[in-house]
This record gives structure tokens, sequence and C-alpha cells, in this order.
């Protein structure tokens, strides 16, 4: 127990930046979340309807550029959650704690083409007041699963261990165990000039799933936003531009706290719907396969 106080102080304090990412020879857009492995965010998520989404990328694109890793269209993007018995993490993010965690496999790319070799991110992204950290490495999927769930410590860098203790002890603790997925379509666009440091995301038919929690599984999904709604999220080191406040309002993007992991909780029945919610969010969603 000693040793999971320990990581937590620390992790309330500042990222260690020494943490480098495991060799898995990462592709396209892989490459872009190998190089972020430890960052500090200030986040802003917004809800716009579909139809007003070629607008707000005809506007993106004016000012800032394409991720360079990122195909035409976009690229998937699939996450694997885990959390408490009685999901700690998730009331946590609902009570609104100031300082708040979570534990994630994260996949970029193709999900029914994951093998055990694939590299996958492991994430510990958690808030700090209004400043989002992420801390990650990157390992085959076969060596991740085996490291959060059959609690079989992996062989690292020298420069990992601290953050591979700090998780080991936090899924061991509290016994940690997967919960949820969620998948969705992302389209990424990255500052220019002045705008060094902005990133701002589209993330499009997103959905998830409660259980067969292998990425290649072929489980069937469900929607845990609805369709026609995609969520905006811009992401900046310092403040995010006027000109992108600006934007928001003029294509009337509504600023929402929403989460994809209590979305999907809730989506499920795990938990009740969420009073703090948006109120587009509130309603019945609809359940075909994603």
């Amino acid at each position: 127990m000693g040793m999971f106080k320990r990581s937590v102080s620390e992790a309330a304090g500042h990222i260690d930046r020494r943490h480098t990412d495991v060799p898995t020879r990462p592709t396209g857009y892989q490459q872009t979340a190998s190089r972020l492995h430890s960052f500090n965010r200030y986040e802003i998520k917004y809800l716009l309807d579909e139809f007003k989404v070629p607008a707000l990328r005809a506007e993106l694109a004016a000012r800032m550029n394409s991720d360079p890793f990122s195909p035409q269209g976009g690229y998937p993007v699939t996450s694997l959650y885990y959390d408490t018995q009685d999901l700690r993490f998730y009331w946590e993010k609902i009570e609104g704690l100031r300082f708040r965690r979570k534990l994630r496999i994260r996949l970029y790319g193709e999900p029914t083409a994951c093998t055990d070799d694939t590299p996958v991110q492991i994430e510990v992204k958690q808030r700090v007041n209004r400043v989002t950290q992420k801390r990650r490495i990157a390992m085959p999927y076969g060596s991740a699963r085996r490291w959060i769930d059959g609690r079989r410590s992996p062989s690292c860098d020298p420069a990992q261990r601290a953050f591979v203790e700090e998780v080991t002890t936090l899924v061991g603790n509290l016994d940690l165990r997967p919960i949820v997925t969620t998948g969705y379509l992302r389209e990424a666009f990255v500052g220019r000039d002045a705008d060094l440091g902005l990133r701002v995301t589209i993330d499009h038919k997103v959905h998830g799933r409660d259980r067969d929690f292998h990425f290649a599984s072929g489980a069937e999904n469900r929607y845990i936003i609805p369709p026609k709604l995609a969520i905006v999220e811009v992401k900046a080191n310092e403040r995010v531009p006027y000109w992108v406040t600006d934007l928001a309002a003029r294509i009337d993007m509504s600023v929402v706290r929403v989460s994809k992991y209590c979305q999907s909780v809730e989506a499920f029945g795990l938990a009740p719907r969420s009073r703090f919610g948006a109120p587009e969010l509130i309603h019945e969603l609809p359940s075909p396969t994603a």
C-alpha cells in the first residue's frame, strides 16, 4: 500500500518525462501516439451535428494541418478501460474530483487486424484541476494483456520502470478489471505557426461494448453517443486560441462535459445515466451495430 500512495503523490506533482516507448516499430498514425508519450494539456469538448462537420472541417483545414500520420477520412481508435468492481474511476469523474485518473489500453488502427504483436498504448490519463495529463508506453498487445489482465509485469527499459511499477501496483491494489471498450473514427488536425501545440480532433460513430474485450473479437458494438453527433475535442498546451472559440460559437458547437468511458458505462446499464450529462445525451440511444 505504501508504494501505491507514493505513486499517487508523484502523479499529482509532476510527470516524469523520462519514459520512452517500447520499440515496437509503429507505423502511420501509430507514430503520432508513440511520440506523444508524456504531456499536459487543457481540453475542451464539444458536440456537433454531423451535418455541420464539413463546415468545421473546411475552417480547420484553412488554419491547421491535417495530422501527417492520419489517412484521409480518419483512423479507428479503440480503447479498453479498466476500473474497480464498484467503478471507482467512473464515480470520480461523475463527482468531479480535482484529481482523478483512469487506465486503458488503446489501439490506433483497425481492431479486426489486431494480433498479439500489434503495438498498443498502455495509458494512465489523469486530471489535476483543469489540466489533463497523459503518460503512456507502447508494447505488443499480447504483452499488454498479460501484464494488465494476467498480472505479469513486463520486462522493460530502466527508464520505464517507475511507470510500469505504478501501473502494476494500481492494478493489483485496486483489483482492476476490464469494464467496457469504446471506439470511433477520428479525424485529427494539428496547429501551425502561432498555434503550435494546438490539436483538434473530430470523433465519429462513437460506440462500445461491455463484453468480449479482445480488440479483434468481432463482437457486436452499440452506439454510446447518438450517431448523428460527433465529438470535437480541442487540446492546447497553454490556452485555446480565440479563433477556435469564435469558430465554435459561429458553428453552434455545444460545450459538453462528456467522457466516452462514462457514456459507455451508462449505455450498458452498469451505472445510472448521470444528470450532469449533456441534454442531447440523456435520451435513449439507438442500439444498432456500430
